[in-house]
């Protein structure tokens, strides 16, 4: 299964959110695959600042050939995930089209809902070619107990794309576990933001089945 998250927006937790899914997949058994497709290459610099054992590889493949590059790279490995980039259209097209799923990370701001219609047009356009391709928001960095957290979802389903039912919350353990080269799931393996990956990790499993 090839998994990509992707939104023309930047600044949505594009890249906590893959690490973290790549993270937990290996964690799973699978053989896990991490591509950087953001020119940026914040992936990479995860991994570089890294001082473990690895959990999966991570290349970087910011190149508008993803869809047909990724073909003979993804063999080997049960999960890639595609960390994309914001703001190229190129570089999103082609990992699209490589993906089973689309995730589309949204935080909970009109700002968000609002840029979320430049990649669901990237999606559909690349359905014309690959009618198969499964899409799906899913609320990152919400903060919890809000109004705004809640309405979120209602303001997404004018595009008629799936909101994913669990939901990433704001936490610090984040941004601390990164600055290790780690994830919340190494980090804090029994606390709420572990547990929100792997909720969340279960119910695209249920997707791509």
């Amino acid at each position: 299964m090839i998994i990509g998250l992707l939104n023309q927006k930047g600044g949505v937790g594009k890249t906590t959110l893959s690490v973290h899914l790549a993270a937990a997949f290996a964690q799973m058994g699978k053989r896990t695959l991490m591509v950087d497709a953001d020119p940026q290459g914040s992936a990479l610099d995860w991994s570089a600042s890294r001082t473990t054992e690895p959990l999966f590889p991570v290349i970087g493949l910011p190149k508008a050939t993803i869809h047909r590059e990724l073909k003979s790279l993804a063999l080997d490995y049960d999960a890639v995930v595609i960390d994309g980039p914001p703001r190229s259209y190129d570089i999103a097209r082609s990992a699209i089209m490589a993906c089973d799923l689309v995730l589309i990370p949204v935080q909970p701001s009109p700002y968000d809902v609002w840029a979320a219609k430049e990649i669901i047009d990237l999606v559909s356009e690349a359905k014309v070619f690959k009618e198969n391709i499964k899409c799906a928001f899913v609320i990152n960095r919400k903060i919890s107990n809000t109004a705004i957290g809640r309405d979120v979802t209602e303001a997404l389903s004018g595009y008629g794309v799936p909101v994913l039912i669990n939901s990433i919350c704001q936490r610090v353990i984040f941004a601390e576990s990164a600055s290790l080269g780690q994830t919340a799931l190494e980090v804090e393996p029994n606390g709420v933001a572990a547990s929100e990956i792997k909720t969340l990790v279960e119910e695209i499993m249920e997707i791509v089945k």
